[in-house]
């Protein structure tokens, strides 16, 4: 863990005490007027049955007394209060940056985990150095931390659909006791996805790992997509377990704020400029022609703030294209592979449960 004393907004209020144990893991938490969730989420995370944590909080300017409450926790976390709002993108790389763990578990403050969520996720993480990515199951829960009448699925990772839609997988099923399964999915929402330090330096574009133009919403499967193409796994394990209230969701676009659904439409075309090969096009053309023209008549018809998204990308062209001509100098992952993964149902493939053998020896390295 970190300590320190509290101090006020805008200053960095702990000095770090690196850790010498092996198997660190880096809890990174973004606050943005997160006071609803924030004190029961951090709860959930010191109450890892996981030994070896530090957690690192980035507040980006909060105004409805989140502050006050991150101040609680003063001596059992690094926090850094931001003195804007510059985003969730831009705000986990801040907190990546000052983390020191093997592993860094991004988190959304109104995610609720189980105890042994953290254990889950390293133990999956023994199975293939190629993983780069973990997710657990993820369950829905009302913004109060109640539990719904019907258990409803939030997400067991994230697939990309042929007109590059990206969902979670599960959404909004009931919970049968199905995706019982340990599966390589095609990446993991960043609500709570556990990253390899060592794919997070291997993907980063210019020192980057999440992409700022992006801001908000998107940038996890921007990261998922980036990570398949430079050939890493993501991992989803059924023994990580958790709680998430999710506000975003396909279909109540019109309750959310004028400037999300902007970065949302924003982000689809950044991930196809940064990301997308000609035979992934080739191959998806109609579906993905298609859906271009609803999001874009429906912003000349019906949202109009969000045309400012294309203003965005005419004028900061010339350094998204440089960062597209990174990835695909860099690129390993075949045209095939990559265009297996589209589809309109979620898809998976099996993998290896891991071993009795390997978590006991990986257990006994961490002593």
């Amino acid at each position: 863990m970190c300590l320190g004393e509290g101090q006020r907004p805008g200053v960095v209020i702990f000095k770090f005490i690196r850790m010498a144990q092996k198997d660190l893991v880096s809890v990174t938490i973004v606050t943005y007027n997160s006071g609803r969730f924030i004190k029961r989420c951090l709860d959930s995370v010191l109450e890892q049955r996981y030994p070896n944590l530090e957690v690192i909080v980035i507040d980006n300017a909060s105004t409805d007394g989140t502050i006050d409450i991150l101040e609680q926790f003063g001596g059992r976390c690094y926090i850094n209060y931001n003195d804007q709002n510059i985003g969730f993108a831009a705000a986990q790389n801040q907190a990546i940056s000052l983390s020191h763990g093997q592993w860094v578990l991004t988190l959304n403050p109104d995610v609720l985990l189980l105890p042994n969520f953290v254990q889950s996720l390293v133990d999956a993480g023994q199975i293939d150095a190629k993983v780069g990515t973990v997710c657990g199951k993820l369950l829905t829960i009302r913004a109060s931390f109640d539990l719904p009448e019907k258990q409803l699925v939030d997400s067991t990772g994230i697939y990309f659909t042929p007109m590059l839609r990206h969902l979670d997988r599960g959404s909004q099923e009931v919970d049968n006791g199905h995706y019982l399964s340990f599966e390589y999915v095609f990446g993991a929402t960043a609500a709570a996805a556990f990253y390899r330090r060592k794919m997070i330096e291997d993907i980063a574009i210019r020192g980057e790992f999440f992409d700022p133009d992006f801001f908000v919403y998107r940038e996890d499967a921007d990261v998922a997509w980036r990570a398949q193409l430079m050939g890493w796994r993501c991992l989803y394990t059924p023994l990580a377990r958790g709680y998430h209230v999710r506000n975003v969701l396909p279909g109540n676009r019109r309750a959310l704020p004028p400037e999300i659904n902007m970065h949302s439409v924003k982000n689809r075309f950044l991930m196809r400029i940064k990301n997308m090969t000609p035979d992934l096009y080739r191959r998806n053309w109609f579906s993905i022609t298609a859906r271009d023209i609803v999001v874009v008549g429906a912003c000349l018809l019906r949202e109009q703030t969000s045309l400012k998204a294309f203003w965005y990308l005419a004028r900061n062209w010339r350094r998204v294209l440089a960062k597209r001509q990174e990835i695909m100098k860099r690129r390993k992952a075949k045209d095939d592979y990559i265009s297996s993964w589209f589809s309109y149902s979620p898809v998976s493939r099996p993998a290896p449960k891991p071993s009795a053998r390997t978590l006991a020896r990986a257990r006994a390295a961490r002593g």
